[in-house]
């Protein structure tokens, strides 16, 4: 391979990756893992309603990343440009 095909090649496999880092598919799947052992550990120590109270971790997670776009946003505008 030369230098053009390795820089394509490597641009693929970074785009991929953002595209992994930012899919809806790793969200759900980090929350249900985190769901469940929160919810496993919670109903070891015997907590009423454990599998209830397990929500909270995952929604959390769910939440900030439906609203890490907008800081990024305001830290890009407000903070990085003014480094430059």
């Amino acid at each position: 391979m030369n230098d053009g095909e390795n820089i394509f090649v490597r641009n693929a496999r970074v785009e991929a990756d953002k595209a992994w880092e930012t899919s809806w598919t790793r969200r759900c799947i980090l929350a249900a893992g985190t769901y469940f052992a929160v919810g496993m550990y919670l109903t070891f120590l015997h907590v009423e309603s454990a599998w209830f109270h397990a929500l909270v971790p995952p929604m959390a997670y769910i939440l900030s990343t439906l609203t890490l776009p907008f800081f990024k946003k305001m830290w890009l505008e407000n903070i990085y440009q003014n480094k430059k």
